[in-house]
């Protein structure tokens, strides 16, 4: 059994297993355990941005200020936020002869996955795991994975949220597993639970 650090990039778990199903109210920690099952988890480490309201989606950051709540009730969980950096940019409009050029406004994260790897790799500098293991997609982390792999010799692993693998990925990583449907349904918070400063409901919307 070995003890296991687990790295979440919170928006590519979001996009490739939680966006318009009934499964965002997710427990990571029971998440984390039923993926390495013969492994300690011994820290869960989330990274997100706290988004802003939408056109059509209201109520999205009451609900994400909630879910972080049901979050820190994991003892071993912690949260590091990058932010969203919103800025015109001019693109063309597809299907339109002679080619027309509008300006949009593009909204991005930031910081997340610099975040995720500068933690890999100060944690695996440090000795602060047997094993990491990154709940992602992103082919963006494959050099702090391979470094952390080939000349650390630790072992990485992918818990990957997507349909398919990252090839890159796949290549350097220790093993991957993909996340499915029914790890998600095994995973669920109940309906209720409880901090210090009382009860916490899923949001209605999900």
């Amino acid at each position: 059994m070995a003890d296991v650090v687990v790295y979440v990039d919170g928006f590519n778990l979001y996009y490739g297993s939680l966006k318009r199903t009934p499964y965002k109210w997710l427990d990571l920690g029971r998440l984390c355990t039923a993926m390495l099952p013969n492994d300690r988890v011994t820290a869960i480490k989330y990274y997100t941005a706290r988004i802003s309201a939408r056109p059509g989606n209201a109520t999205a950051p009451n609900d994400q200020q909630i879910y972080l709540r049901a979050l820190r009730t994991i003892p071993n969980l912690s949260i590091t936020y990058g932010h969203f950096l919103t800025h015109s940019v001019s693109m063309a409009l597809t299907g339109v002869t002679p080619t027309k050029r509008v300006w949009v406004d593009k909204t991005e994260e930031k910081g997340s996955d610099v975040n995720l790897a500068s933690h890999l790799l100060r944690d695996a500098f440090r000795g602060a795991f047997q094993v990491a293991a990154l709940i992602t997609n992103d082919s963006d982390l494959a050099e702090p994975v391979r470094i952390v792999r080939q000349e650390l010799n630790l072992p990485v692993g992918i818990l990957n949220p997507h349909q398919h693998h990252s090839a890159e990925l796949k290549r350097i990583a220790t093993f991957v597993k993909r996340i499915r449907q029914s790890d998600l349904i095994a995973s669920q918070f109940p309906t209720v639970l409880n901090d210090a400063k009382g009860a916490i409901h899923k949001p209605p919307s999900w």
